[in-house]
């Protein structure tokens, strides 16, 4: 989702066709904060829990979990 505001300005009929009842799964490369509205109670949120970790992405994603494996497991576990 490219942006929330966007998303949230269209009409509620539209929101649901594009969240779909299937089960929910979001990934931010940043903090989780703010998606639980998205994927529901139902859902999974992967994202960085700390704040001000320094290192390249690809360390910093294998450090948080935010990994393809992660992610296929976390969906997984929902279905």
């Amino acid at each position: 989702m490219p942006c929330w505001s966007l998303f949230d300005a269209q009409d509620a009929r539209y929101r649901a066709a594009v969240l779909g009842a299937a089960p929910r799964v979001a990934i931010e490369a940043a903090s989780p904060f703010g998606w639980e509205r998205y994927v529901g109670e139902g859902g999974t949120v992967l994202g960085m829990t700390g704040f001000g970790a320094s290192a390249p992405a690809e360390d910093l994603f294998r450090h948080f979990g935010l990994t393809a494996e992660k992610l296929a497991d976390a969906t997984l576990a929902r279905l």
